[in-house]
């Protein structure tokens, strides 16, 4: 997998707007009888960009379980689903100069899922994501700056769930009385506007 070219294409392009825990207090869109099972996430295998703080596979694997947990907690059906996730690569932003070298933070992770009943693989090849802090006045002079590793690899986390999230909502045929498949646009949760600082 030509991992590191797609990564640093990517830290040139303008971020995806932020999303903040504060979502995670409203109810969750519809997915059927979704009900969380097996929360899966392995990171033996992932890269490094060069230009990064460092992170170990247990800690990703950690923030990641964490953030799928908190995200898919909410759901209270009866039919159980397995989430399989992979860490494929991750740049953690060290502090840089401002509007000079300013690097961004990255995760690229790779989502399957199961129907735990049927022992079923619910989607034909992985769902390879690529995930960005945010924008926010603070992301244009890079998140070294003013978050710790720890805060970076939260908010990564957090925003890997949601695009997760995003992603099965746009299969609704994959769960027990989900919506019609026209009608999966409009559960796409919004992500909320992160605040000013």
């Amino acid at each position: 997998m030509r991992l590191f070219p797609l990564i640093l294409s990517f830290s040139a392009a303008i971020a995806l707007c932020a999303c903040t825990n504060k979502d995670l207090t409203n109810p969750p869109p519809p997915l059927g009888d979704f009900a969380l099972g097996l929360n899966i996430v392995v990171a033996d295998n992932m890269q490094k960009v060069v230009i990064s703080r460092d992170a170990t596979a247990d800690e990703w694997e950690a923030a990641l379980q964490k953030a799928i947990d908190d995200r898919f907690g909410r759901y209270d059906g009866t039919k159980a689903y397995n989430f399989g996730i992979s860490v494929d690569a991750y740049a953690l932003a060290p502090p840089g100069i401002p509007l000079v070298a300013s690097p961004k933070s990255i995760l690229v992770v790779t989502a399957n899922i199961w129907d735990d009943a049927a022992a079923l693989k619910l989607n034909e090849k992985g769902e390879q994501l690529t995930i960005f802090e945010g924008l926010s006045p603070e992301g244009v002079i890079g998140s070294g700056l003013t978050k710790t590793r720890e805060q970076q690899m939260e908010q990564l986390a957090f925003n890997a769930a949601f695009e997760v999230e995003k992603w099965l909502l746009k299969h609704p045929e994959w769960f027990a009385s989900a919506v019609p498949a026209t009608d999966a646009a409009a559960t796409e949760p919004a992500a909320p506007v992160q605040p000013a600082n």
